[in-house]
């Protein structure tokens, strides 16, 4: 069962035919991680930031989530991936990227302090749309499509907004 936070079987119907077919032929050595399992564990290190080492154990190693990502960034694969991405959230989830932003920082404004709070009211966005944006505007993501000269990080930074904190 997919988590929230994974692609759907929509987003992956989109987005498999950018990868390539395993072949068939067998060779020594462990058999190639399932490319959907891979990119969803690279998709979680860019939407939380965190180091590779610490990718949770749902996911296929890290070393391997990685390589991959390595590799897809070299040959211009993640770059289509992410771009597929946010075109489909774009026309099919009807969410506007100019209009977002992330304040994930809650702190109490109290001298001595030690804990952080979510504020009262404070609700979680857990759609699949949410999810997907929560990628596209980690400042991790926004620092990858800027090195790779993507299209997609132009109109990310061209449509915010000025009073939005911009933390890339």
């Amino acid at each position: 069962m997919a988590r929230r936070e994974e692609l759907t079987n929509e987003q992956w119907t989109l987005i498999e035919p950018l990868f390539d077919k395993p072949s068939t032929v067998t060779t020594r050595g462990r058999p190639r991680r399932d490319e959907r399992e891979v990119l969803n564990g690279v998709l979680w290190i860019l939407r939380s930031g965190a180091r590779w080492c610490d990718l949770p154990d749902r996911f296929p190693p890290y070393q391997t989530c990685h390589r991959r990502f390595q590799e897809w960034v070299r040959d211009g694969r993640l770059k289509r991936v992410l771009e597929t991405l946010a075109e489909d959230l774009r026309t099919r989830g009807g969410l506007d990227l100019s209009e977002c932003f992330i304040d994930g920082t809650f702190v109490v404004a109290k001298k001595g302090a030690q804990k952080s709070e979510r504020p009262s009211g404070a609700r979680v966005r857990s759609s699949w749309q949410w999810q997907t944006a929560l990628v596209f505007l980690s400042p991790s993501t926004r620092r990858m499509l800027r090195r790779m000269k993507s299209g997609l990080s132009e109109r990310l930074s061209s449509n915010a907004s000025p009073m939005s904190p911009r933390s890339d």
